[in-house]
């Protein structure tokens, strides 16, 4: 019976679907048209059985898009579209024929009819918001076409509304697609209608903002106009040749900075073609794969070459080598073949492979659901592109379309063949443990991070379990105090407000207006400021605790050592009754007894905690758990630093400088004047006494020492000693 019942709901969707169809055809004022519309909509996003639905939904409306006849029929089939995108749930069954109607749609952009134009406007940009994320790539090729191939130039516009609206929706996504982006923007910036040139020119700089360089940034103005005005190539090329390059170069750098360098190259004066040389030369240093370059140098290759062949100039010809060199070794180029640019994130590659997966048992729905198929397909590329391979984010952002063609029970198993068979990262993945022990949840929430326009974490889960003590590691400027901060400032989606679950941000915070407090009046205002009122006993009780002298208490702030006042921040952060504590650099200005203390105090401390941290072994003695930046995510592995840095090696050279990649250049020191030898002193001290302002005794006294060319000289002692 049930088999009968499903059958016979599917039949009633079918009957229903085509019943509001007639009604949208046959309405006659705008009210009968917008509920018709609505109507069609909830349909379409609730719940069916009926997978098929929107394939007949979308036939028709295709049908009734393309009726040149028939304005009328244009517009009521765009209200319903409009409908459908607008609508508070897109439903996963409905987004790839929704984003099947984008092609369509941008044309009735041409329409004579001023108002089927105006919907279509409407309806063009609300399919591209409407659709996941990581199916950009599935709506570039009709934007492009578009861009490319316009009847009026009223289309064209709107194709580029469609781009910066990606750029809003989708930054992290649409970053990988900059280097398809920019060569059809740019055809747009020499367009002959110049409405086109000047919305081209601000699509331009949306696009270019998704660049994360800071070696470039600040010439991105001057190279976007080089794009509209080549006569610019000669002195924005002087501008960049005086840069140095630090930053990892990634594709949507050189996307920007290839057409400028390809005219530089070209340029007639040997000076610019020596600097444009020399910035290829220093620029692709910094590229670390070969696929990065592969799909620029057909262009920079051959440019170089010719200059090569042709400079007169010894010392330019060198530098043109050089770049050369540098590009044959960072692109892989054996015997003068180019390396053919990775095709695994293509959407007919993934959707081959999805075919032959699905082929053995849902043959039969492979040519009806071509659309999903091609979604999927599109997701996934982009997640072999972004290089994640873990099964969560490959079943997260699957799972609800496969199901769409072959339901819930059998998706999750194709969605996890796919990953495997598609992602080339998926059989050296790493393993990562489920996050499924017991305990209390103090936090479980997916969110984005940014720090001004550079997107730092894309839709990461973070849970935290209540009295445990997690290490936040990731390479420098990955973010990391970015995170706490955010977290502490009440700015991460999702992370419980502090009046559920306190949490304490420590850190060396003093500002200019605490130079004047004494100890216990710094703690007493601290605490004040969060609406916390303590005895005075209570808090002397409490930093006798911490290992505070009596004598310390009515010194000004400023009389403690960094140690003490890290101390005193914890000292103050401990009244506050904290659930979490988030501390950056704990261990920096303590002493080897102090950060013993620490430990300790940790360890037993009922609190969680997140600790950021250069000192490996305070890490390793100290914490449960490993989260990770990885790819704009955030991974937890389990354990101390000792088995994170078994199961992912590379992480050792974020605290051992022999497994660091960076390499350090010190300038050779002169010499000195009247200095000849290493053994003459330069320094010499004798019967030197030294008291910092505020204390009660010297902390240096009768001290003698000298220094020469050949010390090496190490002051230790306790924290507030000197």
């Amino acid at each position: 019976m049930p088999a009968v019942d499903s059958v016979n709901e599917s039949a009633q969707s079918v009957t229903v679907l085509e019943e509001l169809l007639k009604s949208l055809s046959v309405s006659k004022n705008e009210a009968e048209t917008r509920a018709a519309a609505n109507n069609i909509a909830s349909l379409l996003n609730g719940p069916t059985d009926e997978q098929a639905l929107p394939v007949k939904a979308v036939e028709s409306l295709k049908k009734q898009l393309a009726n040149k006849k028939d304005a009328t029929a244009r517009e009521k089939a765009l209200d319903a579209i409009l409908a459908i995108a607008n609508h508070s749930t897109v439903s996963p069954a409905v987004e790839p024929y929704l984003l099947s109607l984008l092609g369509p749609t941008l044309v009735a952009v041409s329409d004579k009819m001023t108002s089927v134009k105006n919907l279509a406007q409407s309806a063009a940009i609300a399919i591209v918001k409407s659709i996941n994320p990581n199916a950009v790539k599935a709506a570039l090729p009709a934007i492009v076409n578009s861009l490319q191939n316009a009847l009026k130039w009223a289309e064209k516009i709107t194709a580029l509304q469609c781009i910066e609206s990606l750029v809003e929706t989708a930054p992290v996504q649409l970053s990988y697609r900059v280097p398809d982006l920019i060569p059809v923007v740019s055809e747009s910036m020499w367009d002959t209608k110049p409405e086109v040139k000047k919305a081209a020119y601000g699509t331009m700089e949306k696009v270019c903002g998704l660049i994360v360089n800071k070696d470039i940034e600040r010439f991105i103005p001057e190279l976007i106009k080089c794009i509209s005005k080549p006569e610019n190539v000669p002195e924005t090329v002087h501008l960049l040749g005086a840069t140095t390059f630090v930053t990892d170069v990634h594709e949507p750098t050189l996307a920007i900075m290839v057409p400028l360098l390809d005219r530089g190259l070209a340029e007639r004066e040997t000076a610019i073609k020596r600097k444009s040389a020399v910035i290829v030369d220093n620029m692709c240093k910094l590229v670390e794969d070969p696929q990065i370059v592969a799909a620029f140098l057909p262009k920079l290759m051959p440019a170089l070459n010719k200059n090569f062949d042709t400079l007169a100039d010894p010392e330019a010809r060198g530098k043109t080598k050089q770049a050369l060199d540098t590009l044959i070794r960072v692109g892989d180029v054996k015997d003068g073949k180019i390396p053919e640019v990775s095709t695994a994130g293509d959407i007919a590659t993934v959707s081959a492979i999805l075919k032959e997966i699905l082929e053995p048992q849902h043959k039969a729905s492979i040519p009806k659901f071509q659309a999903t198929i091609e979604y999927i397909a599109a997701i996934a590329g982009q997640l072999i592109d972004e290089k994640v391979s873990d099964v969560a984010s490959w079943t997260e952002n699957t799972l609800a379309y496969l199901g769409a063609i072959v339901g819930e029970d059998s998706a999750k198993p194709i969605a996890e063949t796919l990953r495997k068979r598609a992602s080339p990262g998926a059989a050296e993945e790493v393993e990562v443990e489920e996050d499924e022990e017991e305990g209390e949840d103090l936090c479980n929430c997916t969110f984005n991070l940014a720090y001004g326009a550079k997107i730092l974490l894309n839709q990461t889960h973070l849970r935290l379990k209540r009295g445990q003590r997690y290490g936040l590691l990731g390479p420098n400027g990955s973010g990391k105090s970015t995170l706490m901060r955010a977290i502490n400032n009440e700015q991460v989606e999702g992370f419980p407000k502090k009046d559920e679950v306190k949490t304490v941000f420590v850190e060396h915070d003093l500002d200019a207006a605490d130079t004047e407090q004494t100890v216990i009046g710094w703690t007493q205002k601290k605490l004040a400021d969060v609406g916390i009122t303590t005895p005075r006993e209570e808090i002397e009780a409490k930093l006798l605790e911490f290992g505070f002298l009596q004598e310390q208490f009515e010194n000004p702030i400023t009389s403690l050592s960094g140690g003490w006042k890290m101390k005193l921040a914890l000292a103050r952060a401990v009244f506050e009754s904290p659930d979490i504590l988030l501390l950056d650099e704990p261990t920096n200005h303590l002493d080897v007894k102090n950060v013993a203390w620490l430990e300790q105090y940790l360890i037993n401390s009922p609190c969680t905690s997140i600790i950021v941290s250069h000192d490996s072994g305070f890490l390793n003695n100290v914490i449960q758990h490993v989260i990770h930046y990885e790819r704009f995510k955030l991974r937890r592995y389990r354990g101390n630093l000792t088995e994170f840095v078994k199961k992912l090696p590379s992480a050792r050279s974020y605290f051992d400088l022999d497994a660091s990649e960076m390499e350090f250049k010190f300038p050779e020191p002169g010499f000195l004047e009247g200095v000849k030898t290493k053994a003459k002193a330069i320094v010499r001290v004798t019967n030197m006494s030294f008291q910092y302002p505020g204390t009660s005794k010297p902390q240096l006294t009768d001290i003698t020492f000298q220094c020469s060319l050949g010390s090496r000289i190490a002051v230790i002692g306790p924290n507030g000693a000197a």
